[in-house]
């Protein structure tokens, strides 16, 4: 029975589960301290590069957090012992909103989108990804084998 094993995903595997989610954790330092805080995002793959568009109230702890942050998405399926997540580690930039059609682009579309008319977005610096897959298991049961 063979062991479970993490697989490293190229770059376009991360990117395409970027484009599949809309809800991550972006890690970020207040006051020296690491917090870890749930936002709603966008991926927009301008020519440049691929960029994370984040929406926040003006003045909130996201807003006012240093140029290094690091941000998460992943998936954990606990009954079969795999999943997946990807790393976005980055700089967080502010810009002014975005025009009527590059916001249709950009908008992370946020569920509670009273007061967030602060834009943030990650320039990446690296995009990383691991995939878990489980050991197999010794009683494999195929549905037309036993009925």
């Amino acid at each position: 029975m063979p062991d479970e094993w993490l697989e490293s995903l190229p770059q376009d595997r991360c990117l395409e589960l970027l484009r599949e989610q809309n809800v991550g954790r972006i890690a970020i330092l207040v006051q020296g301290e690491p917090m870890i805080l749930p936002v709603n995002y966008r991926l927009a793959e301008p020519p440049s590069g691929p960029l994370l568009a984040i929406r926040t109230r003006p003045g909130n702890v996201i807003d006012q957090a240093p140029e290094d942050v690091a941000f998460e998405i992943d998936s954990i399926d606990p009954l079969r012992h795999r999943g997946w997540a990807v790393l976005v580690r980055g700089e967080l930039v502010h810009a002014s909103a975005p025009s009527a059609k590059t916001r249709a682009y950009v908008d992370s579309e946020p569920w509670i989108a009273r007061d967030r008319d602060a834009w943030l977005f990650i320039e990446p610096f690296a995009i990383t990804g691991r995939e878990l897959h489980a050991a197999e298991s010794e009683w494999v049961f195929r549905r037309g084998e036993y009925l």
